[in-house]
């Protein structure tokens, strides 16, 4: 009997290499797609078609759109979390949710093995290696593209010698599009200057007259969209389809990779983009000074985990435990304005805001102190300061 191999399968590049290639090796392909939020049904029917045609033996969608959001989007939008104060975690906190739907059904299937299309520079074949060892032990882990270094430009004269149809000029460029945003890689990331072309984004600018929204927050989580209750993921999806067409949410990262070198992706996330800024705002106003600056830390950590495919570790359970215990109060609305490539946060409504003119006005008046107590605390205030000074000059500097 054949052995079987359950393949993460996308209908991309590497993972239509990786179902045909598998199969040379005498594998009894069995293919499945974890959807988290980038597909259509019309796509998905699409792909699975793909899938049987390239030979797969079964193929599923394995639908975690929810989860991905309840078990993760949500603490990092909790966390405003924005890897080197620029990428939302788009594809590096998907790829977690995506390995351990897989490797739930490797088990049910009780395959021999388990592949990916990860080529062995980048970061998603730890994140997918790390979780499948976790949750899928004695397994044989399968990455063809990693295991033959190959170049997309190899990878696409195979696909044409097996007379696979696809889009050729088109997979020039990695797209990975989930709910919480887009990755866009190609020839422009590979180096240290360039920007990517407006075809290699997945959205088109359509719009060109500025848009006044309010997003409603209940202890922290999106609930409604211009006076419209709605569930998270829908506003996140509306947000999404309606900045995409601003062209909000565009920039390339550079940052570490797990493997010690350094990277460069572009992305496009219109929603994650619009909605950590807007929370952000609403926290500003609702949260003590201490909430911000260690709520400010604990994310660094829960992002940065996350990040390098680590969040199985039981600290993420302790961090998100705090981040969901700091958002009693982050309820409200948040006032913003859309224009092309940009958006303002104009401002928030909420009955916990903490800028209350009751307590004094900043920069004209307060009511809770007087002169002389102002006096006296500016003055024990810069105590240290003013020792420090005293030392110096009796010290003779």
């Amino acid at each position: 009997m054949k052995k079987k191999v359950l393949l993460a399968y996308s209908g991309g590049l590497d993972t239509s290499y990786c179902l045909i290639y598998l199969q040379s090796l005498g594998y009894e392909v069995h293919t499945a797609l974890a959807d988290t939020g980038g597909f259509t049904k019309e796509e998905l029917d699409v792909l699975a078609t793909k899938a049987i045609k390239l030979g797969a033996a079964s193929h599923q969608v394995l639908n975690i759109v929810e989860e991905y959001y309840q078990e993760g989007i949500r603490f990092l939008l909790y966390g405003n979390v924005l890897k080197n104060q620029a990428y939302p975690l788009s594809v590096s906190a998907e790829r977690v949710f995506q390995a351990r739907a897989i490797a739930r059904l490797a088990n049910q299937l009780n395959v021999d093995a388990i592949a990916h299309g990860s080529t062995g520079a980048g970061n998603d074949q730890v994140r997918f290696d790390l979780v499948f060892q976790a949750l899928c032990p004695g397994k044989e882990i399968i990455a063809p593209i990693r295991e033959k270094k190959l170049s997309r430009e190899e990878e696409i004269q195979f696909l044409k010698e097996h007379k696979v149809e696809m889009n050729f000029d088109k997979a020039l460029y990695s797209v990975n599009q989930g709910l919480w945003g887009t990755s866009v890689g190609g020839k422009e990331t590979l180096g240290s200057n360039g920007f990517l072309p407006e075809e290699a984004f997945p959205s088109k600018v359509t719009e060109s007259a500025s848009k006044s929204i309010v997003i409603e927050f209940e202890k922290g989580q999106p609930v409604g969209l211009d006076g419209k209750k709605m569930k998270p993921v829908e506003v996140i999806k509306a947000l999404n389809a309606l900045g995409g067409s601003y062209g909000i949410g565009r920039d390339i990262h550079v940052g570490d990779t797990i493997l010690g070198i350094k990277g460069r992706v572009g992305f496009e996330a219109p929603a994650p983009a619009i909605l950590i800024k807007a929370h952000q705002g609403l926290e500003k106003h609702v949260l003590s000074k201490f909430q911000l600056q260690i709520k400010e830390q604990q994310s660094l950590w829960y992002g940065q985990l996350m990040h390098e495919g680590l969040w199985l570790d039981p600290a993420c359970r302790n961090l998100e435990a705090f981040l969901e215990s700091s958002q009693a109060r982050v309820t409200g609305k948040v006032f913003v304005v859309l224009a092309p490539y940009r958006f303002q946060v104009h401002g928030i409504e909420s009955k916990f805001d903490l800028m209350n003119n009751l307590f004094g006005k900043y920069g004209e008046m307060n009511s809770l102190w007087s002169a002389d107590d102002a006096k006296g605390f500016a003055k024990i205030f810069g105590v240290q300061q003013m020792i420090i000074q005293k030392v110096g000059e009796h010290a003779g500097e």
